[in-house]
């Protein structure tokens, strides 16, 4: 779809007032922070227009918004799984420490000792396990909250964030496993 600068301007600007709240709205359901979903909206306005003679017209406007703002939004998971890849030595210490807090369905353990103080129930171990759990990188959050705060299915879980049950697994351990790290260092029971 060739254009001039003026055209294009007044298209952008069209487009900008019709579509960034519905781009805005998915991209916050997918990413649960308001200031990285603007962010992402930006950033697709930004490449739309940079690409502008790229788009063809086969597709509506709407549906190639879409298609760029969700490509963002996969590179943002990407950038942020990199940031806390675990050393294979590290890891494979971290397995034998916490093997023994999960079943084999890979849910926590129930407390040998009924009369024991669960830890969910202690008001400042929560604090604590929620500020352990924002720290993680976002889809690491996502995954977390969904399996275990929601009981979504692991299935459920790999489709809203676009990834195979292999990465998924993947996320859900090591995740535990920096939880685990996390909540050793600040609690003291």
């Amino acid at each position: 779809m060739k254009s001039t600068k003026e055209n294009t301007k007044t298209l952008f600007e069209s487009w900008v007032n019709q579509f960034s709240d519905e781009l805005f709205s998915w991209a916050f359901y997918k990413i649960s922070s308001r200031e990285t979903a603007e962010d992402l909206v930006q950033d697709t306005f930004l490449s739309a227009y940079h690409k502008i003679d790229s788009f063809d017209g086969k597709s509506q406007p709407k549906t190639w918004l879409f298609a760029i703002l969700n490509n963002k939004i996969i590179d943002h998971y990407r950038k942020k799984s990199k940031q806390f890849i675990i050393s294979s030595n590290d890891y494979l210490q971290q397995i034998k420490t916490t093997d023994n807090f999960f079943d084999e369905h890979d849910k926590w353990k129930k407390a040998a000792d009924n009369d024991e103080q669960h830890w969910l129930d202690n008001p400042e171990f929560n604090t604590i396990l929620l500020g352990c759990i924002k720290d993680l990188p976002e889809n690491w959050q996502f995954v977390i909250q969904s399996k275990y705060l929601l009981d979504k299915k692991s299935a459920d879980i790999c489709q809203e964030l676009q990834i195979t049950m292999s990465n998924y697994w993947q996320i859900s351990h090591r995740a535990k496993l920096l939880l685990k790290k996390c909540i050793e260092l600040n609690w003291v029971s």
